[in-house]
């Protein structure tokens, strides 16, 4: 069985306790990803997209330095978000991979690969919140 097969079977025994904990900790592992992005013009910061069940491989032209938009997009996604879906968090604009590998003095590690590290701490903080 893969990740997704073995979420749901977590989410499916522990019920809206465990969709809780799915949400928060993608909602904390976007944000880090939106908030650790360089900004030049704000484009590549509000070129996060959120898809859930499908990856949402768009683009946008607008400038939003602070990621506002991205970060709204985020929240609303997840908020419809089903045990067994895939939460899709992409950035599709053709220099993200060199972003991502150190292009920008800004973000020298990258965003991604620096919210995957916290992957664990994001889960075990969205289920303190549940206490």
């Amino acid at each position: 069985m893969g990740f997704a097969a073995d979420l749901k079977r977590l989410c499916d025994a522990a019920g809206d306790k465990a969709e809780h904990v799915v949400r928060n900790a993608a909602l904390d592992l976007g944000g880090q990803m939106i908030d650790r992005s360089p900004v030049d013009t704000g484009r590549f910061k509000s070129n996060w997209m959120t898809g859930i069940g499908v990856m949402d491989a768009g683009t946008t032209s607008t400038y939003d330095a602070n990621g506002e938009q991205a970060r709204r997009k985020l929240v609303a996604e997840v908020a419809g978000w089903k045990p067994g879906q895939t939460i899709w968090i992409v950035n599709s604009l053709p220099y993200a991979y060199r972003l991502e590998h150190g292009w920008s003095e800004q973000a020298p590690a990258g965003m991604v690969r620096l919210a995957v590290q916290n992957y664990a701490e994001a889960v075990a903080k969205a289920a303190r919140e549940l206490k």
